[in-house]
């Protein structure tokens, strides 16, 4: 089954399946048919013209070992070897590398590499959504969508959003100045998934909003955490309770039940009516999409407000520097800092502040570990400057941007923090060079062409307002000093998590 492996294809996916496979009746005839397949698989032998062809020695998982302990290592080692552009057998997929980011554009461009045959495969499997991949009319249509998350919609979006920051916010700084302790990365959650919810989706009319939002909240991370097990086509019965899980997650974001919510978004409402065109009213799968949409919302968010808070706590030199510019801000604003939460700042307010979101960009420079696949629709050659190279209809092209962010003739000391690497004289950087070329691409934390995160502007803006609210109305300190690494089962699925919590404490500021 793992024939269709779309996205996680550097996975060990037989681990989780080896309890449950040796249960199954009929296991001799399995293993045989299994090794068969393997070994037919195993015989792909490199063809006049090909990119070099790394297989490995183990049959179907091929280097998926590899990859999985140290992609960036694994790869790098492989492009000394090889060159710029290989092939690497990876859980019974043949994977193509381009890891020139001068080549970059060549995938782009391409009209025979698709990215919506990886798209439909995930939105089937992780959300349970089978109309997108039949009906290219409501796929184009929710694409559209879109622009409600750019421009004067985002303005609103942000009003909104400063708004949901002050509820949550504004009875802490009524509260005496005394130490409280949290753990960052629960923080982190608690916060920015409400202030997200309430946002895009709105307000519970009735009952308990803070448990609807808590409980919400818990089973989306508990899905969340299994999402790299389901890209990779792991059958979501071999899951525990996911599927569960995933149903109840669905069944909350009906029409039935987002009718009981107040304030939806303008790109929520409009979703709405694309898919009640396409759709039943009671349709379950109306449901899927919202829980997908929302899911896409704070999945990377998250961990990205994690980082740029432990990185700003372990230097306090770049805490200082962007209170500094906050405060500078506020005061050529006319703002000033009261008892209560009276901060309003615009999106081109919040883009004046360079260091604010140099040190965002650096996070996501650090922790983004995702893939950019494109499919092979067809037999093609690919044109490099170091030759041309053919590409076998059914593989697929991967860029791997830590390879870029991660490359010392780019990114001086590109292992450490460096908050300030995105600001030149004052005003934000966009200039970075490879062997004496000027880059196109040189930060790709959100993809490129097709998949390129429509949600970015959104993102980044809910970051920089919490990250205002935080260094203006409180104190922060750290109280652990072990380090912290990134967790590696996220592998090629975006902004990694940290491998443990880590205690903070903050209180009101004098």
């Amino acid at each position: 089954p793992a024939e269709d492996v779309s996205a996680g294809m550097g996975r060990l996916w037989l681990e989780p399946w080896l309890p449950q496979l040796l249960s199954l009746p009929g296991l001799a005839l399995a293993a045989a048919l299994l090794l068969l397949v393997l070994c037919l698989r195993a015989q792909r032998t490199r063809r006049p013209g090909e990119p070099p062809l790394i297989k490995g020695w183990l049959p179907y998982l091929g280097e998926s070992l590899k990859l999985q302990k140290d992609a960036l290592g694994f790869l790098k080692t492989l492009q000394k070897q090889h060159g710029d552009i290989f092939t690497i057998l990876l859980a019974g997929k043949y994977i193509t590398f381009i890891l020139d980011p001068f080549q970059f554009q060549l995938v782009m461009k391409n009209h025979k590499l698709s990215f919506r045959i990886f798209s439909n495969k995930i939105t089937v499997k992780a959300f349970s959504i089978k109309k997108l991949v039949t009906n290219d009319d409501l796929n184009n249509e929710l694409h559209v969508c879109y622009q409600c998350l750019r421009g004067k919609s985002l303005d609103v979006l942000m009003e909104n959003m400063m708004q949901n920051l002050k509820q949550v916010f504004e009875p802490q700084l009524l509260k005496t100045t005394n130490w409280e302790m949290a753990c960052l990365l629960t923080f982190c959650s608690s916060v920015i998934f409400e202030i997200t919810f309430t946002t895009i989706h709105g307000k519970l009319l009735a009952g308990d909003r803070k448990k609807f939002i808590t409980e919400l909240r818990e089973d989306m991370l508990k899905f969340d955490d299994k999402f790299p097990y389901l890209a990779s086509d792991i059958p979501i019965e071999l899951l525990g309770n996911v599927k569960s899980i995933r149903k109840k997650l669905i069944k909350l974001l009906t029409s039935e039940n987002l009718a009981k919510i107040r304030g939806w978004s303008e790109v929520v409402q409009m979703r709405q009516d694309i898919l009640e065109k396409y759709y039943m009213p009671k349709d379950f799968e109306i449901g899927a999409h919202h829980f997908g949409f929302l899911w896409a919302s704070v999945t990377n968010t998250i961990p990205t407000m994690f980082w740029a808070m432990y990185y700003l706590l372990r230097h306090p030199e770049a805490m200082a520097v962007l209170r500094d510019e906050i405060d500078h801000l506020l005061q050529s604003t006319g703002q000033k800092k009261g008892s209560g939460f009276s901060i309003h700042l615009t999106r081109e307010q919040l883009d004046s502040l360079v260091y604010l979101e140099s040190t965002i960009l650096e996070v996501l420079r650090l922790c983004s570990f995702s893939v950019i696949m494109r499919f092979v629709e067809e037999d093609l050659t690919l044109p490099s400057e170091t030759g041309d190279y053919c590409l076998r209809k059914g593989d697929s092209i991967a860029i791997f941007p830590a390879a870029l962010h991660h490359d010392p003739e780019i990114y001086e000391a590109p292992e450490e923090f460096r908050f300030d690497r995105f600001v030149e004289d004052g005003k934000k950087k966009t200039t970075f060079f490879k062997g004496g070329k000027k880059l196109k691409y040189y930060l790709l934390p959100f993809g490129f062409g097709a998949s390129k995160c429509p949600g970015r502007f959104l993102a980044i803006m809910e970051i920089k307002q919490l990250l205002v609210v935080l260094l203006t109305y409180f104190d922060l300190e750290i109280m652990d000093q072990k380090p912290i690494e990134l967790n590696r089962s996220r592998l090629l699925f975006g902004i990694q998590h940290p491998d443990s919590d880590v205690s903070f404490r903050y209180k009101v500021k004098t």
